[in-house]
């Protein structure tokens, strides 16, 4: 899974499952991982063009499930979250804490940082005119699920709007899951930044 931020150069993958750190070249871009469980599962990175390698301050990975980059900006520094969702299958209480999660993330960071947040959230984002402020008009989908209107209140709550669901695309261009069958298609990987 793999996002293009906006920085003409970065992108998070999830469920890496390669064994351990490291900082590999692969191409144009250095590949930052780590994963720490012996079971090939999970596991964060981030691939970083070379035209913006010396931009890079730091790289944490906190889990196998969060990390994050921290790029020196023009005017701040800014901050990449890579940090997945539970699933809309799991029960309330664990997707609960993990919303939580984000939230104790978030605050670790000064408030004068840009913040981004991107990653597969599992949330799919309706159109409702109440989540226009936060989501726009340009969600794949009509209605939202529970991890969808999870993530509007995160996103109220820390000052986010999520920019992919803000601008018209094809439909070919905004689904990132497709079923076996080919017949049914999601939206459910999310890029939040800064309001400001």
């Amino acid at each position: 899974m793999g996002f293009n931020s906006g920085f003409k150069g970065l992108m998070v993958v999830q469920e890496v499952r390669w064994d351990k750190r490291a900082t590999v070249r692969a191409g144009n871009y250095n590949f930052f991982y780590e994963k720490e469980n012996e079971n090939y599962q999970l596991g964060t990175g981030y691939f970083v063009h070379h035209r913006i390698v010396s931009a890079v301050k730091r790289v944490e990975f906190v889990s196998d499930r969060k990390s994050y980059i921290v790029l020196r900006g023009r005017w701040c520094n800014i901050i990449v979250l890579n940090v997945p969702a539970t699933s809309e299958g799991k029960s309330y209480g664990s997707k609960g804490s993990f919303t939580g999660n984000y939230s104790s993330f978030f605050y670790h960071f000064p408030k004068y940082y840009t913040k981004i947040l991107l990653g597969d959230i599992h949330a799919k984002v309706g159109r409702q005119n109440t989540f226009k402020p936060t989501f726009g008009n340009e969600s794949l989908h009509q209605d939202s699920n529970d991890n969808g209107v999870r993530i509007v209140k995160f996103a109220t709550s820390e000052n986010l709007v999520v920019k992919n669901t803000m601008f018209p695309h094809r439909n070919i261009h905004m689904y990132n899951w497709t079923s076996p069958d080919g017949k049914a298609h999601n939206q459910t990987d999310h890029i939040l930044i800064d309001m400001r």
